[in-house]
This record gives C-alpha cells, sequence and structure tokens, in this order.
C-alpha cells in the first residue's frame, strides 16, 4: 500500500473542516483550490460555473489525484471523463448519501469499477433527516394540517382527538443509517415501531422487521408510515396506489430517502380525498418541485426543498467520515458506505 495519499477536494469545505480532516489522518496530501469552487455553505449539488480556462485548470486537478472528495461538480459526467484521463486515481467520495447515482450515471465499464473504490457519505446526514421524519410523524397525529387551516380562516375549532405516541405505530421502510436513527427516536417517545426491509437486521425500538413483499399489509396496520429507501429498480414506487388504497384513513406519510419511491400522483389523490391525512416531505419524483404541482397548495403538506439533511455540522461530519475512509484505504482495510455495483447505493 501506498505510504501517503494525494486528495483533490471538488466541493466547497470551511477550511477548519479540512484540518481536522489532515489532523485525522496526517498521511493525506490535500489539495484544495478554493477559486476553483464556489463559497462553503452552498448547496453542494450546485454545480461550480467555471470559465474555460478555470474549468481546464479544475480538470487537470483532479487528473493528478489518488483520491477525490467530491465527485466532479456531483456530475456523472465529469465523473466518467475523470476516471479515463487519471489512471492513477483509487477511490472517490461523494459528498451526497445517495452518491451511487452520481456513479450510475458515469456509466463505468467492469475495468473502470474494478480499479476505482466508490463510497457515500452515508450516515453524514442521518441525525437532522431522523428529526425531519419525527417532526413529521408528530405533526400528522397531532392534526397541524387542520390547525393551520382553522387557524388562517380565525376559527376556534371544538376538542381535536390526539391520539398519544403510546397508541401509535409506524412503520419505518428502510433501515439503513437514517431510518434506523428515525426508529430508535420514535421509540424514544413512545410509539410502536415496524420495520420493512429487504433482509432481516437487527435495529434498536423496532418491535419487528417484515420483509418488503409484506409492506402493503404493514402499511395497513400503521398509523403514519416513513419513507427511508435509497433510490434504485427496485425501490421504484414502492409506496404505489395499490399501498396507499389500503392505509388507515387519515395515515401520516414522510418521506427523508428518495423521490422516485413514491407513486406521487396516486399520492396527491390520497392527500386529497382524505387517505393520507398528512404528507412531510424532503424529496419528490422532480426536483424542484415543477411550481404547477399540487402538492405546493395542499394544506396537509408540509415541503422541505430537499433540506431537510442540512446541518451547520454538515460539512465537518463529511469531512470526519473520509478521514477515517482514508485511514481504512492506506491500512488496506474495508471502507465504508461502499457502493452496491449493481443497485448503485
Amino acid at each position: 500500500m501506498a505510504d501517503r495519499l494525494r486528495v483533490v477536494v471538488t466541493a466547497p469545505f470551511p477550511d477548519a473542516d479540512l484540518a481536522e480532516l489532515v489532523r485525522r489522518e496526517p498521511r493525506v496530501d490535500l489539495v484544495y483550490e478554493a477559486d476553483l469552487l464556489r463559497e462553503p455553505g452552498v448547496d453542494w449539488q450546485l454545480r461550480t460555473e467555471r470559465n474555460p480556462e478555470n474549468q481546464a485548470r479544475f480538470d487537470a486537478l483532479v487528473d493528478t489525484a489518488d483520491a477525490l472528495l467530491g465527485a466532479p461538480d456531483a456530475s456523472g459526467q465529469a465523473l466518467a471523463r475523470t476516471v479515463a484521463a487519471n489512471p492513477r486515481l483509487r477511490w472517490v467520495q461523494t459528498i451526497q448519501a445517495g452518491g451511487g447515482q452520481i456513479v450510475k450515471a458515469a456509466h463505468l465499464d467492469d475495468a473502470a469499477r474494478e480499479r476505482v473504490v466508490f463510497t457515500t457519505s452515508a450516515g453524514a446526514y442521518s441525525g437532522p433527516l431522523a428529526e425531519f421524519a419525527v417532526f413529521g410523524v408528530l405533526a400528522g397525529g397531532r392534526r397541524l394540517g387542520e390547525l393551520r387551516v382553522a387557524q388562517i380562516r380565525h376559527e376556534w375549532r371544538g376538542r381535536l382527538v390526539m391520539p398519544a405516541a403510546v397508541d401509535q405505530t409506524v412503520a419505518v421502510v428502510g433501515l439503513g443509517s437514517i431510518g434506523r436513527a428515525t426508529a430508535q427516536k420514535l421509540a424514544l417517545l413512545g410509539y410502536h415501531v415496524v420495520g420493512v426491509h429487504r433482509r432481516p437486521v437487527e435495529a434498536e425500538g423496532v418491535e419487528r422487521v417484515e420483509p418488503v413483499e409484506r409492506l402493503a399489509e404493514v402499511a395497513a396496520e400503521a398509523d403514519a408510515i416513513v419513507l427511508a429507501l435509497p433510490g434504485t429498480q427496485a425501490t421504484e414506487r414502492m409506496l404505489s396506489r395499490e399501498v396507499l388504497a389500503g392505509i388507515k384513513p387519515g395515515s401520516t406519510i414522510v418521506n427523508v430517502g428518495r423521490g422516485s419511491t413514491v407513486d406521487e400522483p396516486a399520492l396527491i389523490e390520497a392527500l386529497q380525498d382524505g387517505r393520507v391525512g398528512f404528507a412531510a416531505l424532503d424529496v419528490f419524483a422532480v426536483e424542484p418541485l415543477p411550481a404547477d404541482s399540487p402538492l405546493w397548495d395542499l394544506p396537509n403538506v408540509v415541503i422541505a426543498p430537499h433540506t431537510a439533511g442540512v446541518d451547520a455540522h454538515e460539512p465537518r461530519i463529511v469531512a470526519e467520515l473520509f478521514a477515517e475512509n482514508a485511514r481504512r484505504l492506506l491500512d488496506g482495510e474495508e471502507l465504508l458506505n461502499v457502493v452496491d455495483p449493481v443497485e448503485f447505493y
């Protein structure tokens, strides 16, 4: 194994977080050209606009790396160019938890995927996303939509029945890092939590785990459904029209995974006719959410524009995860969050 690792940073980071990365793994030679990137604190997903000269400088820089912190411009096309142009590249860690989709979009051949290991920042966003999921479950159970409508109309409503957590069941669909963190927090509040996952797993706070084939049955017994799924072929529209048809009237839906996992037109219909009483949504089938989407105007919907996982500590947590994986790479150990070459998550 090499004694040192030349790492080119392709996304904006505060200097203090990069210094902490090097403190944790001093065998990293960090290359950070701030003038080729946006200011730190701006949405990771936004591409840095460069003139032709700066783009050529940026491409030449990433082509000297042993490893990249961030897929270049979060773009599959840019990643494919870099992998092809840089034979010394060994590892890329995406900033995004769902960065496997960038790798998928690169359409790399088997030789490239064998040469370069790809990891994601899964786990870095679990805390804030789990908090948003808990907020959604609480808001649905506490009938936030109805309260807001009555407030806007200046109506003093009669007593609303608001069931206690101990009388409610929440189905958490997808028990990765986000789903497990959500389940743990909900259980501490007293909710009965049932997990739905593609294989048996241990998850704190989950009373039982059911296979995905039983999603419809689990959804039918739940007062709230939290989706914490990656976007793959297997999860496409998993919350389907058929599943929504069998849920308890007035159920709550929370999505902190990927918008592709929901049949969005069917969800809109269910929100309009009351089968779904409330929805808290961080992700959507098309992003940005089109201005003409009915979701914007439904009083029983809260929209977070794919920002529920953002907090002030995000860059530091991502940098710390990268430092740990750099240590593992240099010491010949297995890396964390390696992208699945079939499902790309």
